[in-house]
């Protein structure tokens, strides 16, 4: 499949800087990118990779026109207002994705009588449902996963390999389970009583609301009592823990390997980085920017960054980082001060010593 620079400037809305007719087939990054390949650059640090790119073409932010210029480039050029989403359209241009297969409910899968499917959904072999789950259109429920009874499945959701679903777990409609996601396993919740540890009923549910997306690996356990929810549109990265009854905003974006505790509550637009850690019972303010392996402890406050363990915001963090790289320093300066302080005092104690040298020469 091949393009014309014009053809894609069509396609992505952009304006044609140099040879209109020239031939792309391609869409790379700017590292990875030859001749017959388009790139793009959102900024100037990716403006300034351009002339040592092999690229035949890019996709440039209408910002950068006077960089652009000034980097006097030689390749054609399409200048857009968001080069990121312009790049995702020329690349499904060039890698269109596979059409959804129509293959219904396989006779090698196993749903309950009792179960009920919509219209155009489709149920590989190897696929268990349970009674009474109720599952929307239009879905597609892929080998292995496992639904238990009592589910509410919206309209539109996809469940890649061997997701597992307990019973009486909610989704909207569009939600986005990849493989091996556990969504509605008991919560961690124990009490310790005559020696032992004893279980506490984890009898709630897990709810997952409209165009919420789950990595791969990643668990939500179900509440004690009443809902662990995942708010409208949040994204979770792989592999992320969330304890029971946690209730997350809309919106909110996860790296991989976060991990919360029981019963913490997040409003919308929260941002957490890699390995941000969150105590029990702890409360984060809309628009709060978590930075990775922030450890959390007490409530924070929203529209605001964060950083470090225990968390701190984020210019105090900083600080405190600055401050812990210069401890080698400081305590080398400690030691010397401290040699040179035994010296001093080595002389006081002579100096008070009428048979010494140094009282005798005084």
């Amino acid at each position: 499949m091949s393009a014309t620079i014009a053809e894609l400037a069509a396609l992505v809305g952009g304006e044609v800087q140099g040879d209109a007719g020239q031939e792309i087939t391609g869409a790379q990054s700017t590292v990875d990118a030859c001749a017959q390949d388009i790139t793009f650059a959102i900024d100037e640090a990716n403006l300034r990779l351009l002339p040592q790119s092999a690229a035949g073409a890019a996709l440039i932010s209408k910002s950068l026109a006077d960089a652009a210029t000034t980097a006097t480039l030689s390749i054609p050029l399409i200048f857009v207002e968001d080069p990121l989403t312009a790049f995702c359209s020329v690349l499904e241009h060039f890698r269109p994705r596979r059409p959804r297969l129509e293959i219904g409910v396989s006779p090698q899968a196993y749903v309950d009588p009792t179960a009920t499917i919509g219209p155009g959904t489709n149920v590989y072999p190897g696929a268990s449902i349970g009674a009474e789950t109720i599952i929307g259109s239009n879905c597609d429920i892929h080998p292995g996963v496992s639904i238990g009874a009592g589910c509410q499945i919206g309209d539109g959701c996809t469940l890649y390999a061997n997701v597992v679903l307990y019973d009486q777990v909610t989704l909207g409609d569009r939600v986005i389970l990849h493989a091996t996601a556990v969504l509605g396993a008991d919560g961690f919740g124990y009490q310790f009583k005559n020696g032992a540890f004893e279980k506490i009923p984890q009898l709630g549910t897990v709810i997952i609301e409209d165009d919420v997306e789950i990595g791969a690996g990643t668990t939500i356990d179900r509440a004690m009592i009443g809902a662990t929810k995942i708010g409208h549109g949040t994204k979770l990265d792989n592999q992320i823990m969330i304890g029971h009854n946690c209730v997350l905003g809309a919106h909110n974006v996860f790296a991989s390997q976060v991990g919360f505790a029981g019963s913490v509550t997040t409003g919308d637009y929260v941002m957490c980085a890699g390995q941000v850690g969150v105590a029990d019972h702890v409360h984060i303010g809309d628009g709060a920017k978590l930075a990775s392996k922030s450890g959390v402890h007490k409530d924070l406050p929203g529209g605001q960054a964060y950083v470090g363990q225990p968390v701190q915001p984020e210019r105090d963090g900083m600080r405190s980082i600055m401050a812990m790289q210069k401890l080698p320093e400081m305590a080398r300066r400690v030691r010397k001060m401290e040699s040179r302080i035994e010296d001093v005092a080595e002389l006081l104690s002579q100096l008070g010593d009428d048979n010494s040298p140094l009282a005798k020469a005084g």
